[in-house]
């Protein structure tokens, strides 16, 4: 694998070219940022596996709370949407569902990252609040 450093610029060139200066965007560790799209947080991740040879982008964004009521019919229009989805899929992670993409970095120009980036920051700005409506309210949202 080439340098993964060139990859951390690839990061900050998509995210400047989405008018958005990715200093600002830095998460706590090397490799690591986030950034709003609309409504929706989006966490960008990039790093190498620990054999060291392999890298990988990850791009996610959390789209909503799993309820405490109505789940089974949560879960099955989760599966519903996922089906309609491209280049990502909802998961589902402790108490929360989130849109992600991951990809090896072998190959990966910016083109394809900013693809990337615009499909789970829109999705997840778009599911968000239409979940959130539909599930939430007047719930008890801790």
């Amino acid at each position: 694998m080439t340098d993964i450093k060139q990859f951390y610029t690839m990061v900050e060139n998509v995210i400047r070219d989405l008018g958005v200066d990715p200093s600002l965007c830095k998460g706590e560790k090397e490799g690591q940022w986030s950034l709003v799209k609309g409504s929706a947080s989006v966490w960008i991740d990039v790093w190498k596996a620990e054999n060291g040879f392999t890298g990988y982008l990850q791009i996610m964004a959390p789209v909503v709370e799993i309820p405490p009521t109505n789940r089974e019919v949560f879960f099955r229009e989760i599966l519903d949407i996922n089906h309609t989805l491209y280049g990502v899929g909802m998961t589902a992670f402790g108490d929360w569902i989130y849109i992600k993409t991951v990809r090896e970095l072998d190959g990966l120009d910016q083109a394809e990252a900013a693809a990337m980036f615009n499909r789970v920051g829109g999705y997840a700005d778009d599911y968000d609040d239409i979940l959130r409506e539909k599930y939430w309210q007047g719930a008890d949202r801790r």
